[in-house]
C-alpha cells in the first residue's frame, strides 16, 4: 500500500512545477465530520505505517531551504516515545534516597534496621557501602551517599530498594539518622571572610580563582573623566526538565552491569560510574536513553552508583526517579554570581579601562563551577575593545544546592552586568546607548583579554542593521 501510494505521489509531481507547492483548495478548508463514528476493534490495535511517501522534489533538491522532518518527530507527536521512566524489566524494583534535615551537619550514626523490616524492601545501603565515596566532573568532592558530613540540605544520607515505589518512600521514614548542627553559610560574600564557617574545613571556602591582566587598569582609571561603579548579583536557576532525573541498573551473571540513564555526557558517567563503583571500564555499560529536557542539568552521575550496588544486593533490576521536590534541593543549578564593575570612560563614552571582580556561589560542591568560573572571566568585559583590563574571579562554597552546568554557564550572568553597565553609562554621559556600543565594539583584528586576535568581526554591522530593522532611532525620538 505504501508503494502503490509512493508511485502516485512521484506521478503527480512529474506532471507538475516544481514551484508550485500550494496546497488544494479541497486541503484549505476544515475537514467534513464524519457521519458515524469510526469504531476501532480492541482485538485489532492500530498499526502506524513505519514507511511515508516521500516526493521526488524532496529527493533531488538540496536540503538547505527544504522543509525535512525530524527522525524523531513522528513517535513524539504520536506518544510513542519511550522515556528512561517509560521502560520496564523483569522483577524489577524502585529505589528512594533519604536526604538530609540540615544544611550543615556530622553525620554521628546512621540505623537502617527497622526499614529493612519493612513491608516491600529488599535492600537498603549507606554511604559506608560505597567503594570510592565521591565523584564530580573536576574535583571529586561530592558524596555519592554523606556518611560523615551533609553540606547541604539535598544531600542523600541512605537509599531504600522496595517492590514499589511506595512501599519505598515509607520505608525512608524509618531510616533514623542522628546528626550534630554545623554552622552554616548561605551568602557567598560572607563565605569569602576569614572567619566564615567553612564548608570542607579545613579547606578555605574559595576553592577555584581566575585573574585577567590587560594593560594598567589604576592608570587608566585616573586618566578617565568619570568612573562608573555598580554591583550586579544574579540568581539561582533550577532547570526543570518535563523529564526528572532517572535511571535503571541491572547486572549480568558475569559481573557486568547495563545502566540506563538520561546523561548528557556518557564517557564521562562511564568514568565516574568505573571509579566511584571500583569496577574497571570493561565491566560498565551505560545506555543514554532519550532526554525529556537536560539544558545542562544531566551532565553527571546522581543515582546511578546508588542504582547500581542496591540492584547488586538484591539481584534485580533498580529503577530510581527524582521526584519533583528531589529535583529542586538535590539537582544543581546555574550558578548566582556577584559582579563589581568599575569602568573609566572619556566624556565621548570611549572606555579606558575596567575592573571586574566576579564572586561565583558554588554551592556546596564543584560540579563544573570551574569551568563556569573560566568562561564568566573570559566573557566579563563584553565585546569591547579595552585596552586596561583586570578581571579577577572567585568560586565560593556555600551550605546551598550545587551549582553546575546550565545552557551558556557563566556567559549569561556577565551578559546581563556588562550590557546593564553599559546602558547606565550611557544614560548618565546623555549618549545614545547604541552609540556607546559602537564606540568600543571589537573591530575587524581586534585582541580579546586573552590575547586572542578576532577575526571575522560583524559584531558593529550587526547592530546597525538589527537598530535599523528594528527602527532604534525612530523609537528613540
Amino acid at each position: 500500500m505504501a508503494t502503490k501510494t509512493k508511485e502516485v505521489l512521484e506521478s503527480k509531481v512529474k506532471d507538475s512545477e516544481i514551484e508550485d507547492l500550494t496546497a488544494p483548495d479541497n486541503l484549505k478548508v476544515p475537514a467534513k465530520p464524519a457521519l458515524k463514528p469510526v469504531v476501532v476493534p480492541v482485538d485489532k490495535p492500530v498499526v502506524y505505517p513505519l514507511d511515508l511517501p516521500e516526493s521526488e522534489i524532496r529527493l533531488r533538491t538540496p536540503a538547505v531551504g527544504q522543509r525535512a522532518s525530524r527522525p524523531d518527530g513522528r513517535l513524539h507527536g504520536l506518544g510513542q516515545t519511550q522515556y528512561i521512566d517509560d521502560m520496564t524489566f523483569p522483577h524489577m524494583i524502585f529505589a528512594k534516597i533519604l536526604r538530609s534535615e540540615h544544611a550543615h551537619a556530622k553525620i554521628l550514626s546512621i540505623d537502617t534496621s527497622e526499614a529493612e523490616t519493612m513491608p516491600g524492601v529488599l535492600a537498603t545501603l549507606t554511604g559506608a557501602e560505597i567503594p570510592v565515596n565521591s565523584f564530580g566532573p573536576t574535583l571529586q568532592d561530592q558524596p555519592v551517599l554523606a556518611n560523615e558530613i551533609v553540606r547541604h540540605a539535598g544531600d542523600g544520607v541512605a537509599a531504600v530498594a522496595a517492590l514499589t515505589e511506595q512501599q519505598a518512600s515509607d520505608a525512608l521514614s524509618k531510616i533514623k539518622v542522628k546528626y550534630k548542627p554545623l554552622p552554616a553559610v548561605f551568602d557567598p560574600l560572607e563565605a569569602i571572610k576569614d572567619d566564615a564557617p567553612k564548608v570542607h574545613a579545613p579547606r578555605s571556602n574559595i576553592y577555584a580563582s581566575k585573574t585577567i591582566k590587560k594593560g594598567d587598569v589604576e592608570k587608566a582609571l585616573k586618566k578617565s573623566d568619570q568612573v562608573f561603579h555598580k554591583q550586579f548579583k544574579t540568581q539561582m536557576v533550577e532547570h526543570v526538565p518535563l523529564e526528572p532525573h532517572s535511571s535503571v541498573a541491572m547486572w549480568d551473571a558475569n559481573g557486568r552491569v547495563t545502566i540506563y540513564s538520561s546523561l548528557g555526557r556518557i564517557t564521562l558517567g562511564r568514568d565516574d560510574l568505573a571509579r566511584t563503583l571500583g569496577k574497571p571500564m570493561n565491566k560498565i555499560r551505560l545506555v543514554g536513553t532519550i532526554v525529556g529536557g537536560n539544558f545542562g542539568g544531566k551532565n553527571e552521575i546522581t543515582t546511578e552508583p546508588i542504582l547500581a550496588i542496591l540492584s547488586k544486593k538484591t539481584g534485580r533490576p533498580v529503577k530510581g526517579t527524582f521526584t519533583r521536590g528531589d529535583e529542586f534541593i538535590s539537582s544543581t543549578t546555574r550558578h548566582p554570581f556577584v559582579m563589581d564593575y568599575t569602568t573609566g570612560v572619556k566624556k565621548d563614552g570611549q572606555i579606558l579601562g575596567r575592573k571586574i571582580r566576579l564572586v561565583l556561589d558554588g554551592g556546596s560542591y564543584c560540579s563544573w563551577t570551574s569551568t563556569t568560573l573560566g568562561k564568566g572571566g573570559i566573557l566579563a568585559a563584553g565585546p569591547y575593545d579595552i585596552a586596561n583590563l583586570l578581571v579577577e574571579a572567585h568560586a565560593v562554597y556555600t551550605n546551598k544546592t550545587t551549582t553546575g552546568a546550565m545552557r551558556g554557564f557563566g556567559a549569561p550572568q556577565v551578559c546581563f552586568a556588562y550590557e546593564s553597565h553599559m546602558d547606565d553609562m550611557a544614560h548618565a554621559l546623555g549618549i545614545d546607548p547604541l552609540e556607546m556600543r559602537l564606540r568600543n565594539a571589537f573591530n575587524e583584528g581586534s585582541v580579546s583579554p586573552t590575547g586572542q586576535l578576532l577575526q571575522s568581526v560583524a559584531i558593529k554591522e550587526s547592530l546597525q542593521q538589527a537598530a535599523e530593522r528594528f527602527g532604534w532611532k525612530e523609537s528613540t525620538k
